[in-house]
């Protein structure tokens, strides 16, 4: 119910365009832009799924690998694109939540801790992170293997044709593309106007962009008492970001020349290791209560103003 309501957002996909060819404020681009990324997220994804679904187990599970995180990886790589590393990395960090996706991150942190601050520093911490990052990449294909393995009797049926999903994934994703460009291009605008620092809109702001469909399905879930499908959700997307998104986004760094790596500062890599103990904890039993849910929103918006009043 409530991922149909997320269409009537489309509404807004004319209008961002528009106003950004007008050449608006920033704070006017970036807000409709946001916007309208929302609903086209949850339409790319659809496309998506209707496309494995008549694929095969294999290839069905690289597109859901590639194409379920395209608004992420399109936002990234823009991003990284206009030098924005920072607000890159604070987008991933938001989502890395699992223990592997941890250590690939304390890992650097030590190592740039424990050596010297100098050019030769610089340069293995990112040789570190793009060796961490291809061996992210690899078990995150082993984990798709074995997902699917796991998966194999359950059977799903396409409601669309298998053109019509393809052309609608192209079309979407270029859409997407578009919007992407229009709010990377407009938060420098909205940082100077408003005050607020790169982390916070990394971290806080454009997560929120690629993850309103899952949000919305969460909710649905949760209203029908299913709330395994509801932790599956976080710990899959959390599990995709931080196996796939996050080294995608470092080697594509390397091959476009953005030092992109896996170091975070140290706030931000302490807020990560915080934020794995108490999800880890509260979901350990598989099960979830109101007040668990409150603990976790509280966690949240702590950590959401300590990045808003974290000095530039």
């Amino acid at each position: 119910m409530y991922s149909s309501y997320i269409n009537y957002f489309l509404i807004f996909v004319p209008i961002a365009i528009a106003f950004s060819i007008m050449d608006s404020s920033p704070t006017v681009v970036f807000t409709l832009n946001f916007i309208a990324i929302i609903p086209l997220a949850k339409l790319l994804g659809f496309a998506t799924e209707e496309i494995a679904l008549r694929s095969g187990s294999t290839i069905g599970a690289l597109l859901n690998a590639t194409f379920g995180n395209a608004v992420e990886l399109i936002l990234g790589i823009i991003a990284l694109k206009e030098g924005l590393i920072r607000v890159v990395q604070a987008a991933q960090t938001s989502c890395s939540l699992l223990a592997l996706t941890t250590l690939s991150l304390l890992v650097p942190a030590a190592f740039s801790a424990s050596t010297p601050d100098d050019q030769e520093d610089k340069e293995g911490i990112l040789q570190l992170s793009h060796g961490v990052s291809i061996v992210l990449l690899i078990v995150y294909l082993l984990y798709l293997f074995f997902q699917y393995e796991d998966e194999e009797d359950e059977t799903e049926f396409p409601t669309t044709t298998l053109p019509f999903s393809i052309a609608s994934l192209l079309v979407i994703a270029c859409v997407v593309s578009l919007h992407a460009e229009y709010l990377v291009g407009a938060i420098e605008g909205v940082v100077e106007h408003w005050g607020i620092n790169q982390t916070f809109v990394g971290i806080i702001l454009l997560p929120i962009v690629g993850n309103a469909a899952e949000h919305a399905s969460s909710v649905t879930f949760a209203l029908k008492d299913k709330m395994n499908l509801c932790i599956g959700i976080a710990v899959s997307s959390s599990l995709q970001i931080g196996l796939l998104v996050s080294p995608v986004l470092v080697l594509t760094g390397w091959a476009i020349g953005q030092p992109m790596t896996l170091f975070f500062e140290d706030f931000e890599t302490v807020i990560l290791f915080a934020s794995v103990l108490i999800v880890n904890y509260l979901i350990q039993d598989g099960r979830s209560n109101w007040l668990e849910g409150v603990l976790l929103l509280s966690s949240y918006v702590i950590i959401a103003m300590a990045f808003y009043l974290y000095p530039k």
